[in-house]
């Protein structure tokens, strides 16, 4: 499996973000988007998810899932954490494996993984700022998708978490996948490519 991109560009409320991106990405590898704030890092995964139309250039998952489209085989794990708060942290995960199109792969077991299954039936509205996210990781591993897309995925999260998230990102890309994370800094993962993206003129 190989994510492709060829003479991307991103135009947002009638302004040029970014213009002559490319990249490539296989499965089992990393990349890490960067660069300063405004230069489109975000837009660049929310266009991988199918959120931001691309103005021009070409996305593509080469040998992926024929009848899914990329953003079906894609999580993006953006800067919000798509919480309901009256929700429960099971039935916040439950909801999501449901909305992604799956009943879940032991839901209990995804939040273990991150640490959170001791809150199973706690309302959403009383986790802290490092648990939400971590609620909002537990979707990587509750519903499997080969590509992730991580918009600054350590916020919130302190060391301990931060490590689990390491060990998450490096599970999946032993399984083959692929990830594709914006980042001002690193996040545990040595081997990955970097694309560095600048304003715009």
């Amino acid at each position: 499996m190989r994510l492709e991109g060829s003479d991307i560009a991103c135009v947002r409320g009638g302004r040029p973000v970014f213009s002559g991106i490319g990249f490539s990405v296989a499965g089992g590898e990393a990349l890490l988007v960067t660069g300063p704030n405004g230069a489109g890092k975000s837009s660049l995964l929310r266009m991988i998810a199918g959120l931001v139309r691309v103005a021009a250039g070409r996305l593509a998952l080469l040998d992926g899932h024929p009848d899914r489209t990329l953003p079906e085989q894609a999580h993006y794990l953006g800067h919000l954490d798509a919480l309901k708060p009256t929700l429960t942290v099971a039935e916040n995960l439950g909801f999501w494996c449901r909305y992604l199109g799956h009943d879940g792969e032991q839901p209990a077991a995804a939040l273990a993984a991150v640490g959170l299954q001791t809150l199973a039936e706690l309302p959403a509205a009383y986790l802290s700022a490092g648990q939400r996210r971590r609620l909002s990781i537990a979707r990587l591993v509750a519903l499997h998708r080969p590509v992730w897309l991580l918009d600054e995925p350590t916020t919130a999260l302190d060391r301990a978490a931060q490590d689990t998230l390491s060990a998450l990102m490096r599970s999946h890309l032993a399984g083959g996948g692929l990830i594709v994370a914006a980042t001002h800094g690193p996040i545990g993962l040595d081997r990955a490519k970097e694309l560095q993206l600048g304003h715009t003129a």
